[in-house]
């Protein structure tokens, strides 16, 4: 029963649909940009595509346009499950029936001609992908079996290996290109706004695992690996051999990172997402000082004004403002004694903290207190910059894959369910394109594996036909594929229980 209570519990919640209809959008472009790269390269050799399709369309389609024969329908079946013989209408809420693109005249005898208008567009109505049927390729939409006929001139399979390698290669191409393009136009809309670890006067704070290897609260990070370490890049420094800190502002300290220690981490961050109050492995340890204070509440009383810097209650001192919000939980519905910092004297006060631990006050940020470095870019050094940071990201994912392989990693194993969570339940337009670009990385990683039915697999094979010379005949690509297929489904289910236990069950 209580599986189903947090099943039910899980799908009635608002973050729930807005995670998921960030990650059908996020995914829906990336789908498209891959298969426009697979597209673009066949148009370029002048290959016939049959079909492309954003999202799968079994049985029928949410929209159909077939441009040679000037046939446009919404919510029309699939010209394969309408029987040959068959002259009835296509369904009521259909335009019109939409047919096969048919190959132009002169093909069969040889004629290379073809255009964008022998490929029928669609969109599907389960959005899990998307596709694009290149004619004479053996593929997840096209069996060995059909094409035992004799090769046509503007078939995949008819082409030099090189071209084909490219329309293979395509895919994973326009995925890199379209996540530094993203990252280009969020340095150029935004701009890089960012605390300087060594402007954080009061260091950082640490988590538990953090602290099992030697960091200390207050310690400022230097470098890793003798390199200076980049804000906000923990997997620089969670992959380093040594990181260099600075304690209580006098000392350098060396602090050795043990190996696959990322693991060990990214366990602890799962563990803490689930607490009210997450702590991260590392954040900006910053003092509580007033923002604003409310008329008639218990600071205003006392006197306590903005600018204020709040150092104890009751004789325990707080140098983070979470542990000073935490102190004022504990002493909820009691008139404490606060101590405070202003203009540089420390004073104290008598402060009515209320039955729900506030005392009426607005906090100060990070931001807000610590030195802001600001960089705006024009529009080339944006794109500089973009493809800087799309390249840095593939090579950090790479290096986080072996992890994949361990005992953690394999628990750590997600679905649609862990990549929707990543968007927080709330919709956040930079954070949102942030991880589109970063999913967009993943994605052309991951399909340039050598596993059968992924680009990966197909390069693999155009390479050794490039070198040896042997080509696999169409059969033997269709048995590969079906093992790929379901090696990806076992996969795929794999994952899918991790999510289930991770989210309903626990």
């Amino acid at each position: 029963m209580n599986i189903f209570h947090n099943l039910f519990e899980t799908l009635g919640s608002a973050s729930f649909w807005i995670n998921a209809l960030q990650l059908i959008l996020s995914l829906s472009l990336l789908v498209f940009v891959h298969e426009l790269g697979h597209y673009s390269f066949a148009r370029l050799f002048k290959m016939r595509v049959d079909k492309f399709y954003l999202f799968f369309n079994p049985k029928f389609s949410l929209v159909r346009w077939d441009p040679k024969n000037h046939k446009l329908g919404f919510f029309v079946k699939n010209p394969s499950d309408e029987s040959e013989k068959s002259d009835e209408k296509t369904d009521d809420n259909a335009l019109e029936k939409v047919a096969e693109p048919v190959a132009e005249e002169g093909a069969e005898s040889g004629d290379e001609k073809s255009t964008w208008r022998d490929t029928v567009y669609g969109v599907g109505w389960v959005p899990l992908g998307g596709y694009c049927s290149i004619a004479g390729m053996v593929d997840e939409t096209t069996s060995a079996k059909e094409l035992s006929e004799k090769p046509k001139s503007w078939e995949f399979r008819s082409r030099p290996a090189w071209q084909r390698l490219l329309v293979m290669i395509g895919g994973v191409l326009f995925n890199f290109l379209a996540a530094c393009i993203i990252f280009a136009g969020m340095t150029y809309h935004y701009g890089d706004k960012y605390i300087p670890y060594e402007n954080a006067t009061d260091g950082m704070i640490f988590s538990p695992c953090a602290e099992k290897i030697g960091f200390r609260d207050g310690d400022i990070p230097l470098s890793a690996d003798g390199k200076e370490l980049p804000v906000g890049n923990l997997q620089a420094l969670l992959d380093a051999k040594q990181v260099k800190v600075l304690r209580d502002h006098k000392d350098t300290v060396t602090i050795n990172i043990p190996d696959g220690y990322l693991m060990e981490a990214n366990k602890e961050a799962e563990a803490e997402q689930k607490k009210e109050h997450p702590q991260l492995f590392m954040d900006y340890r910053v003092p509580m000082v007033i923002k604003s204070v409310s008329n008639g509440d218990g600071a205003a009383k006392a006197g306590l004004k903005a600018g204020d810097k709040l150092l104890s209650i009751n004789g325990v001192k707080a140098l983070d403002y979470r542990d000073f919000i935490d102190l004022m939980a504990k002493n909820k519905n009691t008139t404490s004694i606060i101590s405070y910092e202003r203009d540089g004297k420390i004073d104290s006060a008598k402060v009515a903290i209320d039955d729900a631990g506030k005392i009426g006050i607005g906090v100060s940020q990070a931001f807000d207190i610590f030195e802001v470095k600001y960089v705006e870019y024009g529009f080339l050094p944006s794109v500089k910059l973009g493809f800087q940071k799309g390249w840095n990201m593939l090579v950090d994912y790479i290096t986080m894959f072996k992890y994949v392989f361990s005992k953690e990693g394999v628990k750590s194993l997600g679905s649609f369910g862990a990549i929707g969570s990543l968007f927080g339940g709330e919709i956040n337009w930079y954070f949102f394109w942030f991880l589109t670009a970063y999913l967009s990385i993943i994605l052309a990683f991951m399909n340039i594996l050598p596993i059968p039915i992924l680009d990966g697999g197909y390069v693999l094979f155009l390479l050794i036909e490039m070198i040896t010379g042997w080509k696999p005949s169409e059969k033997t690509m269709d048995i590969c594929l079906r093992i790929g297929f379901y090696f990806i489904v076992l996969l795929m289910v794999f994952a899918l229980g991790n999510d289930f236990y991770r989210f309903i069950v626990k």
